[in-house]
This record gives structure tokens, C-alpha cells and sequence, in this order.
């Protein structure tokens, strides 16, 4: 089958957290800019990691932030789609975790076109049909494809399996390469269908992931700034080892405040990967304060993997127990990992081809544009 994105004023505050009147007056200072921060790193020149000096609006077992600009409020977790597809999860199982999670607080329903072989999709479509759970859900979704045909394809793809008549953000999956933006968004590219898919109110916001470099994601936003687009959202690995290598939690997650663009949190635990590390092997850090790492950054939601009822309960009791932690806590924290992070070794998704599933299956982004065919008609070697 062919298958196959705190703050140093009040101001700039309010574009990430709550701006009802009941909760703005304690968030106004929801987060800051640490530029006094010490740098755990050895790398003392490295840029200060953000932090939240408000968790957010709790209500229930959940935490609540803004979504950027767009005037949504979503759950501090989002539910993985990868695992909800795995064909060692029963499709009722993976239904019954979502209507709990959604049941229980969790809004934010993370989803790829190309998980499972649209597996993760559909399952979710089977659950969001029954019981009105759509209208409890903020679904997001993400397409490989590059250019205009492919993308339109992907979209239309991803609303029958999730049987919805509009996707609430639609991402671009695994900018991984540099001439990924520029494929995006040159004429024929992946950014008109995108377009032309909002206008028709097949989807309302509009994003961007990768997880390979964040020198490739700054890229991109320099991109998408030259044709004069705004990112709604931008997805990125947040994890305790990320402040160490290649740290998108240092270099990315600035630019997006500064923008304004929400930031999506992702491979918490890295698939299990850095629990095979020395640190988290041990138990020197646990499950819990991985969560708390990545909830004290300014992210609008950390999406994690879960594919059974204790995963579930672990996220939500991360989210119970957490408070904001100060510079000392976090320098403590961070350093633990320092000695296992510094060569990416177990970040497999930045240092190997590992997670590129868009590397393995070049088809699901599409050919070169007619354009470039023009220009060059025989491929080289």
C-alpha cells in the first residue's frame, strides 16, 4: 500500500498560556527568558533553555495551555498515534485508551498519514465516530508529500480515515533535510495544497516537525518568513538529553516564542531509547521527571507514546505532581543525563536514518516538481 510542527514580558507571556479573565491575572508571567540561567552544559556558550513559571490552568486531573496565537486551548499531553496503531495493540484496546484519555482531560490526538500504514488514523477515526468524542478532541495529523499533488492526495487520505470533515492542524512530517522547506513551499510544492485545504476548511492551523537538526527547523522558518508565512505550530524532540546535543530546547524553542509559534513536544523518552542510557537505566532519572522536563519548558503539549492503561496513568500523574522547577532543580536534573547525551548516541532520531521513515519510502514525498524536471531531465548517476 502506498502511504505514505518563556517569556521576558507579560506580553509575549499571554500568546502561550490562558488569556480567559478568571486565570490571565497569575499567568501574565507564565514564563521567562533565563538569561541568567546556569548552563548545565558543557558548552558554556550554549543559549539558556526556556522555562514556564506557571504550569498552566489545571482543571481535573489535566494542565491546560494556549495553542500560540490561535486562540485554542489544548491538554499538556497529546496521545501518540504511532503507538495506538501498533499491530501488537488490539484496535479495541487502542479505542478504549482513547475515549479514556479524552474522557479524563487529554484534548490533543497526535497522528501521522504515514503511521501503520494509516492504521493509527483510522483507529482514531473509529473511536472520535462514537459517542460524540470528536467534539472532545483537537486532532492533528501530518503528511509526507512535497509537492501539490501528493499533499492534496495525503489530506484527503487522512480526513476518510479519521472520518472528520476538518482536521484542527495539519502538519508538515519530517522536515529532516535542508531542501525539505524549499520543496515545501517553491510553486507546485506541499504549501499550496496546504493552502488551498485551509481556504476550503478542510483544516484550520497549519504546522511543521522534524526531529533530525535544529538548524534544519530554524531553516524552515527562515523559508517560510521569505514567502511571508506564518507557522501556526512547530513540533520538535524535547527530552532530558536534548540540552546536550544538537538542543532544539536551546535553539529552536526561543525563535518559536519570539514568533509566537505554539511548540509541540516530542520524543519524551525517545521511542524507550534513552531508558537503555546509563542514567535512566539506573533509575537516577525516573519516567516522571523526564515528563516534568519537558512540561517546565514553555510547550503548548508534550506528545508521548502510549499504547497501555499505565502509560496513561504515568502522563497523567506527571501532569498532577508538576510545578514549575527552579534553575538549580533544573541544572541538577540535565546534568545527570550530560554523560550519556553529549554524542547523541542514544537521540538515535538525530544521528541515524533510524526513524526516517520518509528516507526509507521516498515515494511518499513525490517526484521532483515539473520545474526541476525541466531544468534537469535525466537524474544523475
Amino acid at each position: 500500500m502506498k502511504r505514505r510542527l518563556f517569556m521576558s514580558s507579560a506580553a509575549a507571556a499571554a500568546a502561550f498560556f490562558p488569556s480567559n479573565p478568571a486565570a490571565l491575572a497569575q499567568e501574565q508571567d507564565v514564563s521567562r527568558d533565563k538569561s541568567s540561567q546556569p548552563n548545565p552544559s558543557s558548552d558554556e556558550s550554549a543559549p539558556p533553555i526556556p522555562q514556564v513559571t506557571h504550569p498552566g490552568v489545571r482543571r481535573g486531573e489535566m494542565l491546560y495551555r494556549e495553542l500560540g496565537k490561535t486562540g485554542v486551548q489544548v491538554s499538556v499531553i497529546g496521545l501518540g498515534g504511532s503507538h495506538l496503531g501498533q499491530a501488537q495493540v488490539k484496535e479495541e484496546d487502542a479505542i478504549r485508551l482513547i475515549h479514556e484519555g479524552l474522557d479524563r482531560g487529554i484534548t490533543f490526538l497526535d497522528n501521522a498519514w504515514d503511521y501503520n500504514e494509516g492504521r493509527s488514523e483510522e483507529r482514531v477515526g473509529k473511536a472520535l465516530s462514537q459517542g460524540g468524542y470528536r467534539e472532545k478532541a483537537f486532532v492533528m495529523t501530518k503528511i509526507d508529500g512535497r509537492t501539490k499533488e501528493v499533499a492534496a492526495n495525503q489530506i484527503d487520505d487522512s480526513l476518510r480515515r479519521l472520518q472528520v470533515d476538518h482536521i484542527d492542524l495539519l502538519q508538515h512530517h519530517e522536515v529532516i533535510r535542508f531542501d525539505d522547506p524549499d520543496r515545501i513551499f517553491n510553486e507546485g510544492g506541499a504549501m499550496e495544497a496546504v493552502a488551498a485545504a485551509r481556504s476550503a476548511g478542510k483544516i484550520r492551523f497549519i504546522g511543521f516537525t522534524g526531529h533530525k537538526d535544529p538548524h534544519v527547523h530554524l531553516y524552515m522558518l527562515e523559508v517560510a518568513r521569505h514567502h511571508g508565512f506564518h507557522f501556526d505550530t512547530v513540533q520538535m524532540p524535547i527530552n532530558i538529553m536534548d540540552a546536550h546535543f544538537r538542543s532544539f530546547s536551546r535553539l529552536v524553542a526561543p525563535e518559536a516564542m519570539k514568533q509566537g509559534i505554539a511548540i509541540l513536544g516530542m520524543k519524551c523518552f525517545g521511542s524507550g531509547v534513552l531508558f537503555k542510557s546509563p542514567g535512566l537505566k539506573s533509575g537516577a532519572i525516573t519516567p516522571t521527571e523526564c515528563l516534568h522536563f519537558s512540561l517546565n519548558l514553555p510547550i503548548s503539549v508534550q506528545i508521548t507514546g502510549t499504547n497501555s492503561k499505565m502509560l496513561l496513568d504515568q502522563a497523567f500523574a506527571a501532569v498532577q505532581s508538576f510545578q514549575p522547577m527552579d534553575d538549580v532543580s533544573v541544572a541538577a536534573l540535565i546534568a545527570k543525563s550530560e554523560e550519556a547525551a553529549m554524542n547523541g548516541k542514544y537521540e538515535l532520531f538525530k544521528t541515524t536514518a533510524h526513524f526516517d521513515t520518509t528516507a526509507r519510502h521516498p515515494d511518499w514525498l513525490g517526484s521532483d516538481s515539473q520545474a526541476v524536471q525541466e531544468l534537469a531531465p535525466e537524474l544523475p548517476g
